[in-house]
């Protein structure tokens, strides 16, 4: 499955429908997780049965306003809200279950999916409309992603994402990405670190960006802009919400160079080896620690483990998941244990090796 995303560029009206389908879908999913919470809800079916007595009921009519099997999208992600929260109790993982939670019309979150109904692509792809009963027109896209190269049945969903800095439609395309890569007989190791983004086997090293540290000062000038706005008990001006959208919007950009650097990293990794190994690591464990959990969340562990894989799925490499434990300890010249407390972060063992594990 592939997801291409492009920008929406329409007019003001029309971004004032969006947000009211986004509401309505909102509106959707809360109704779907009361009527679960009150015990009518069994199955996904009885979701499927309960939004189709919404869209009926007269108290209710911006929902019958809203695509079937986009109301219907909503309901599944209701239903896999609860399904995830069981599975979590089944397995017993520790800490918090993930008790699904009734979701906010928050200004810049937000998103609705519709399935193959709902909406309509141009006869050169470049533009979109949207044919439910909110009427919210036709948009230009804004992409650098040619829809052209796949037919419109490969077209599974449609997802309107409501961000800081505009509308996005997000195209989910039926399609398995395979791309062939020379075998280049290399195997790597990586240790990811916070000094380093990751150290590999070789003794190479990549330079964290460190990009929420670097914007922190700017962060910290736009939070204080919205700070002195802000007008306890009274309707807010518009300059409180000119502030509060310049900084989401910086948040956003510190979010997008995480993605970028973890997808191009990642990429050139899996590109360059036949095997990449990397540890296991729980970062939401590791996240425990206050004194490096911003740093560690700064480095986008995860989101870098994830692109690894999913190149790795494209290109044919293998890539491992090792165990971490003792691998800190163990002298990955000799084989010998090399016992550490955590405040110690190099490695220096009896045969000569110094190793720098931040």
């Amino acid at each position: 499955m592939l997801v291409y995303e492009a920008k929406l560029k329409g007019k003001q009206y029309q971004y004032a429908r969006l947000n009211e389908v986004i509401r309505t879908g909102l509106f959707i999913l809360n109704s779907c997780l009361r009527y679960w919470e009150d015990g009518h809800a069994k199955s996904r079916n009885d979701l499927y049965k309960y939004v189709t007595l919404l869209a009926k009921n007269s108290h209710f009519p911006w929902a019958s306003r809203l695509n079937s099997q986009a109301r219907q999208a909503m309901a599944e992600r209701a239903y896999a809200a609860i399904s995830r929260f069981f599975d979590n109790c089944k397995r017993q993982i520790p800490g918090k279950k993930g008790y699904p939670k009734y979701k906010k019309n928050r200004a810049n979150h937000g998103s609705v999916e519709y399935k193959v109904t709902g909406w309509k692509l141009s006869e050169n792809r470049d533009r979109i409309t949207f044919t439910d009963g909110f009427k919210a027109g036709e948009f230009r896209l804004y992409g650098s992603r040619d829809l052209n190269y796949y037919q419109l049945e490969q077209i599974k969903r449609v997802r309107v994402v409501r961000r800081a800095d505009g509308y996005y439609a997000q195209f989910c395309i039926n399609y398995d990405r395979v791309e062939d890569k020379p075998t280049t007989g290399k195997t790597i190791g990586l240790d990811v670190g916070i000094s380093a983004f990751y150290t590999d086997s070789d003794g190479n090293k990549v330079v964290n960006p460190k990009y929420l540290r670097k914007s922190e000062k700017a962060l910290k000038r736009l939070q204080k802009r919205v700070s002195r706005r802000l007008n306890r008990g009274q309707p807010q001006s518009s300059n409180y919400s000119k502030a509060k959208q310049k900084l989401a919007k910086k948040h956003l950009k510190v979010s997008r160079q995480r993605k970028d650097f973890a997808v191009k990293t990642a990429l050139c990794v899996v590109r360059s080896n036949d095997l990449v190994a990397y540890e296991d690591l729980k970062v939401r464990n590791l996240l425990k620690n206050h004194k490096l959990a911003k740093s560690i969340s700064d480095a986008s562990w995860t989101m870098f483990r994830e692109w690894v894989e999913y190149f790795g799925k494209v290109f044919g490499t293998v890539t491992v998941a090792v165990p971490p434990h003792y691998t800190s300890q163990n002298c990955s010249n000799c084989g010998a244990t090399v016992k550490k407390s955590l405040s110690t972060r190099t490695h220096k063992c009896k045969c000569g090796t110094v190793l720098d594990s931040r």
